[in-house]
C-alpha cells in the first residue's frame, strides 16, 4: 500500500503551477474590466487544481497498466512502481474529477455561464483521454494541442468570462502566453522521456519532431509566451514589467538546448511552473498598477 508521501508525490505537485497561472491571468483580465470576483476566482482555481491532480493520477494509471512507466527517469509513478494498485490510482483520479465537477457546477450557478457545462465535461474527457482508453491522444502527438486549449484558452478565458461576462485583449494574451508555457513544460517532460516513449510506441510531439527540433520548439514556446505581452504595452506600459522574467527563462532554455543527460531536464519542469506563475503574477501587477497610478 502506498504511503501518504507517495500519494502526494504521485499527485505531481510540481505541475500545479500550470493550473494556478491561468486562473491568476484570467482573474487579472477580469480586474482590468473592474469585474474581479474572489469567490468565483477561488472556485475556478479549485476546478483547475482538481483537474490537474486528476489528470496526473489518470496518466499514472493508464501509463502504468500499459507498461509505459516500467522504465523511466523521472519521479515515482504509483502504478508503474507497484506502490499502489491500479484500481486505487484510478479511483483517486475519478474522485478528483468528481470534486472538480462539483466546484465547476457552483461556478456555473453563480456566473450563469451555462455554456461552461459542456466545456467542463469535455475537459474531464480530455483529462482521461490523454493516456487512457484505446486510442489515447497523448500517444499520437496531440497532447500539446489539448494542453494549449485547456490550460490556456479554456482556463484563462473561462476564468475571465465567469467573473466579467465578457472578454478583453488581456484575456486573450493571458490565454496564449500561459498556454504556451504549459506546452513548454510538457515538451520538456517529453524530451526527457523521449527514448522510452519511442521504444513503447508513445508518439508524443517530441518523438515526432525528433530530439533536436523538439528542443528548438521548447525555446520558441517560451520566447513567444514572453513577447506576446508587447501587444498590450500601447494600452498599458506597465506590461513591460512582465519582461523582467527573461533572466528567469534563460536557465531552463539553456538546459534544454545544451544538456544530453536527460536526468538534468527534471528541474526544468519546476522552472517552467515557476515561470508560468511569475508571468501571471506580474501580469496581474501590471493591471493593478495601471488602475492605481
Amino acid at each position: 500500500m502506498a504511503t501518504p508521501a507517495q500519494w502526494i508525490e504521485g499527485a505531481r505537485l510540481r505541475t500545479l503551477p500550470m493550473a494556478l497561472a491561468p486562473v491568476v491571468a484570467g482573474s487579472a483580465a477580469a480586474q482590468a474590466l473592474h469585474s474581479f470576483d474572489l469567490l468565483r476566482a477561488v472556485l475556478a482555481l479549485l476546478v483547475a487544481l482538481l483537474l490537474q491532480i486528476g489528470v496526473n493520477y489518470a496518466n499514472d494509471y493508464s501509463d502504468g497498466i500499459k507498461g509505459t512507466d516500467d522504465v523511466r527517469i523521472g519521479p515515482l509513478r504509483l502504478t508503474g512502481s507497484g506502490a499502489a494498485r491500479p484500481g486505487e490510482v484510478k479511483a483517486a483520479a475519478l474522485l478528483c474529477f468528481a470534486l472538480a465537477a462539483v466546484a465547476g457546477a457552483l461556478l456555473v450557478l453563480l456566473s450563469r455561464q451555462w455554456w461552461f457545462i459542456p466545456v467542463g465535461l469535455s475537459a474531464v474527457l480530455a483529462a482521461w483521454g490523454y493516456t487512457g482508453g484505446r486510442t489515447p491522444y497523448g500517444y499520437r502527438g496531440l497532447g500539446d494541442v489539448f494542453v494549449f486549449v485547456y490550460f490556456g484558452l479554456v482556463a484563462v478565458l473561462g476564468t475571465t468570462l465567469t467573473q466579467a461576462g465578457t472578454l478583453n485583449l488581456e484575456a486573450w494574451i493571458g490565454a496564449l502566453s500561459t498556454g504556451l508555457i504549459a506546452c513548454a513544460l510538457l515538451m520538456a517532460n517529453n524530451i526527457r522521456d523521449l527514448p522510452g516513449d519511442r521504444e513503447v510506441g508513445k508518439r508524443t510531439l517530441a518523438v515526432r519532431l525528433g530530439d533536436p527540433l523538439a528542443r528548438v520548439v521548447f525555446t520558441a514556446e517560451i520566447a513567444v509566451a514572453l513577447l506576446l505581452v508587447l501587444f498590450l504595452v500601447p494600452y498599458n506600459p506597465w506590461m513591460l514589467i512582465v519582461l523582467l522574467l527573461v533572466p528567469l527563462a534563460l536557465p531552463p532554455v539553456a538546459t534544454v538546448l545544451r544538456v544530453q543527460d536527460r536526468r538534468q531536464l527534471v528541474p526544468v519542469l519546476k522552472q517552467c511552473g515557476v515561470l508560468n506563475v511569475g508571468w501571471a503574477v506580474l501580469f496581474l501587477l501590471a493591471v493593478l498598477l495601471r488602475q492605481w497610478l
